[in-house]
């Protein structure tokens, strides 16, 4: 009898402590959409459904719920079926374009040339749940490969509104035949982010003659997300005490490339390695001097230059 209560015991324990903490540790639809996760990929708790409200938020409700919901239109999409379409996305380029991909090898009929199909019927965005008008056609990359690429603009307001980074664009897209020859959507949702440039160094930035990584945050620059892309070194400016005035191309910095190289594909993070100069130009640069990078980012939401400054100080 004592085993029996033990094992039953163990047991019980086994499962609470399996079963609470599963529960315990999903956070809720907009907590994690906050954090990053798209709406799609939301993970409910146990007995609840999945579903993506018209305003592009997700919610976690249950099975009998889901169809009060509908029928009151507050729901873009019930069920996310499973396609053979799928939309990847960029993110959005300082709140003004987001672009994007969508793979349907349904839509690629000419294995010889490159498509470009008309949007219309294909597609329908909205951000906050109100429609915005989208690109008319969209590009297949390269020959054969059954992806396409759009370009959607987004508008300055929404109803007389500025558009924040706390807004979500919501992308429905019609797949006319997906694995099971049957009509399904698909749909993305993409909260937007600023997206303004930082500059910030790492190991011995600030001593003569020693090498350090000078790192650019700039997602505008970003423009292959399968890809690392690159940012020219003549775009970023030094100048210190003394009229020192140049750029980071100047031989006497000694960079390890032409280029600032994004960190990896769609990281949105370049660097370069650099050293400071004893001598710029004939002018020398003394322990104490300031020092400042520039980098201008010409794409920001209010659609002005904005100088990214890093100030130093030689050590």
């Amino acid at each position: 009898m004592i085993k029996k209560k033990l094992v039953l015991g163990i047991s019980f324990f086994l499962i609470f402590s399996v079963i609470i903490p599963i529960n315990a540790d999903i956070d809720s639809p907009r907590k994690q959409m906050k954090e990053g996760v798209l709406a799609q990929d939301v993970t409910c708790r146990g007995g609840l459904e999945l579903v993506i409200r018209t305003n592009g938020m997700s919610a976690c409700v249950k099975p009998d719920t889901v169809d009060k919901m509908f029928e009151r239109g507050i729901l873009s999409t019930t069920k996310l079926t499973k396609s053979n379409a799928e939309i990847v996305t960029i993110p959005a380029s300082s709140m003004s374009i987001v672009n994007f991909y969508v793979t349907d090898n349904d839509l690629n009929k000419s294995h010889r040339g490159i498509e470009v199909v008309s949007t219309e019927g294909l597609f329908e965005f909205t951000v906050n749940g109100i429609p915005i008008q989208g690109p008319e056609k969209m590009i297949e990359t390269g020959y054969d490969t059954g992806q396409f690429y759009l370009k959607l603009e987004l508008p300055e307001t929404i109803n007389g509104k500025q558009i924040s980074q706390d807004d979500i664009i919501l992308i429905k897209y019609l797949d006319e035949s997906n694995f099971s020859g049957e009509q399904s959507v698909q749909v993305k949702s993409i909260p937007l982010t600023k997206t303004f440039a930082e500059i910030e160094t790492s190991g011995g930035g600030s001593r003569i003659g020693h090498e350090f990584i000078l790192r650019l945050y700039e997602p505008d620059a970003n423009r292959d997300s399968r890809d690392e892309d690159k940012i020219s070194i003549n775009k970023l400016e030094f100048r210190s005490e003394g009229g020192i005035k140049t750029t980071l191309a100047n031989p006497k910095f000694d960079a390890n490339s032409n280029y600032l190289i994004e960190t990896g594909p769609n990281t949105n993070i370049f660097e370069v390695q650099i050293k400071i100069p004893r001598q710029i130009d004939g002018k020398t640069i003394h322990i104490g001097n300031w020092y400042e990078i520039k980098y201008i980012d010409r794409t920001t939401p209010s659609n002005s230059d904005e100088k990214i400054i890093f100030k130093g100080k030689i050590g």
